[in-house]
């Protein structure tokens, strides 16, 4: 009975160590286009529900975004150390090993192809595409300051990849919302990245706020959010929207505006709240009014 209550302990402390390692809660910003994803193309093939290939999907999302993180932490390991803000996270920190990050990383890859093929031939076909763009994400800020864009590009896959698992074919719907996802999603990353700008110089790591300095780093983020907000418009329009959608609208349109009023070039004090829980709380909500005005 001791070892049985050791063993749990012991699994549910790993459990925690690595859902920090690779931020789970960030999952936030994808998971909720995949479901929007997943019930509009439930909706076009009159099927409700399809509640195990729904658990597939998530499983595939966790699996991928737990490949792409893990990946990330893994090769930035020695800049993370040398930064005095990420030093305390899991690998330069000691609590996970590098080989052991690297292990989590092919495990994961290797289930998020497995739950592709159990989805559709197509999917698993795709697979392998979906994996060299999230995992290639974490070589870009060593190249191009146009790293932001490889990570939404990566991100925006969840909604036309639930539609993919669905209906196992392509429509403009689903890729309007990957088109809202992949400018906002780098829209917020440069606000992230503005506030390492001074390190990131040192260590010849390339970002937008690297490349053009804060203060238009920031009005580039602002540009890439109404574009953001014209694909929500244009995804409404197509698909005819109920008003739950637009009250959804507004609401994701505000949280956009309100990360950039408490975001300033001579104050990155709230990036934090900016980046993390304004965004969670924008995708989620709007995820909600938009599915909900589905089956209105």
């Amino acid at each position: 009975m001791k070892y049985s209550k050791y063993s749990k302990y012991f699994l549910m402390n790993k459990l925690l160590l690595y859902s920090r390692l690779v931020k789970f809660e960030h999952t936030i910003f994808a998971m909720p286009f995949a479901l929007i994803g997943f019930f509009m193309a439930s909706m076009v093939t009159d099927q409700l529900f399809f509640w195990r290939l729904l658990g597939a999907i998530i499983l595939a999302m966790v699996f991928a975004r737990n490949a792409a993180m893990g990946f990330n932490r893994y090769l930035d390991r020695k800049f993370d150390a040398a930064n005095p803000r990420t030093a305390k996270r899991e690998i330069p920190a000691g609590l996970v090993s590098a080989p052991r990050a690297f292990t989590f990383v092919v495990i994961n890859s290797l289930l998020f192809i497995t739950v592709s093929y159990l989805i559709n031939p197509l999917c698993f076909a795709l697979s392998p595409v979906a994996l060299i763009v999230i995992l290639g994400y974490s070589f870009t800020k060593r190249i191009t300051p146009l790293c932001h864009f490889v990570l939404s590009l990566g991100l925006s896959l969840a909604p036309i990849g639930a539609w993919l698992a669905v209906t196992g074919s392509f429509a403009v719907a689903p890729l309007l919302f990957s088109g809202v996802v992949f400018f906002w999603v780098s829209g917020f990353d440069i606000i992230y990245a503005c506030q390492d700008v001074e390190f990131d110089q040192k260590y010849r790591l390339q970002s937008i706020p690297v490349l053009f300095g804060v203060r238009k780093a920031l009005g580039i983020s602002i540009f890439l959010h109404v574009l953001t907000f014209i694909f929500v418009i244009l995804a409404g329009i197509k698909l005819e929207a109920h008003w739950l959608f637009w009250l959804g609208a507004a609401f994701f349109g505000v949280m956009m505006i309100y990360q950039h009023l408490i975001v300033k070039a001579d104050d990155l004090s709230r990036v934090d709240l900016a980046f993390g829980t304004t965004n969670g709380i924008a995708g989620v909500i709007f995820a909600a009014f938009v599915i909900g005005s589905l089956y209105y």
